[in-house]
């Protein structure tokens, strides 16, 4: 048996368990919610929920009542005197820690701007939110001072910017119809909702049109310049022959 073949066979009788454990500090300083979910090659095998010394559990063991019932116990007395504490003992730390940057708010700049789809030739509408914290926002686009359905949106996913902001941007196709488009975003650096109205992104066009206006003013000042040097030229002309003819006279 050689070296590769003796690795995929280790490899291929490792059992990968991945364990998730997520708790809440409530606002009151109390413990929330703690989550703790098993999976095994990528799935879910069971999950607990641990709220108020009240546990709920859902999964997917198969394995006996007994042992079902044991582990449960095992559990939920990790979740009560282990996980929790411990969870919450890292959290509050963290929040002290970074509680100028938590609790910060950054008001978003929002925008809403039509613009040519190369890819169907057609127009998109873009609303775009970046640079608030927290994280989370609500963007609407209207048509008509109704909202538009999400079916007919695409985008909406949170990105980072690399200031330690987030960034948002929401799109809908359009032709070239007579509705009024808007767009609202609620956050809570906000005291009210911000509501934009459409702006036209003139950034290809007007970069494409550029070449064309320089041309033409390169040419008006060429055309210019010659009808200068030769209305110029017909006015030296005009006095050259004024001013030799009058002192010919006087010979003859």
């Amino acid at each position: 048996m050689n070296t590769t073949l003796k690795l995929y066979l280790s490899i291929k009788d490792v059992l990968a368990l991945q364990r998730l454990v997520v708790c809440e500090l409530r606002d009151d300083g109390e413990p929330g919610q703690m989550i703790t979910r098993d999976a095994v090659r990528g799935s879910t095998t069971d999950e607990l929920l641990y709220v108020d010394k009240n546990f709920t559990y859902q999964g997917r063991l198969n394995v006996s009542a007994l042992l079902l019932e044991v582990h449960l116990k095992i559990s939920m007395w990790n979740h009560e005197h282990l996980y929790q504490p411990f969870c919450i003992k890292t959290l509050k730390g963290y929040l002290e820690k970074r509680r100028n940057q938590v609790n910060r708010k950054v008001k978003p700049r929002v925008r809403l701007i039509q613009n040519t789809n190369s890819d169907s030739g057609g127009f998109r509408v873009s609303c775009l939110a970046t640079g608030f914290y927290p994280r989370h926002i609500n963007l609407t686009l209207f048509r008509d001072g109704q909202p538009v359905s999400d079916h007919e949106i695409t985008g909406g996913d949170l990105l980072p910017n690399g200031d330690g902001t987030y960034q948002m941007r929401k799109s809908l196709e359009i032709s070239a119809d007579k509705h009024t488009y808007s767009c609202s975003a609620t956050h809570l650096s906000l005291d009210n909702k911000l509501h934009v109205t459409l702006e036209y992104d003139h950034g290809e066009p007007f970069r494409s049109v550029i070449p064309s206006v320089l041309t033409v003013l390169a040419l008006m000042m060429v055309f210019g310049a010659a009808a200068a040097i030769t209305a110029w030229k017909r006015r030296s002309a005009d006095s050259f022959r004024s001013g030799y003819s009058t002192p010919s006279s006087k010979y003859f």
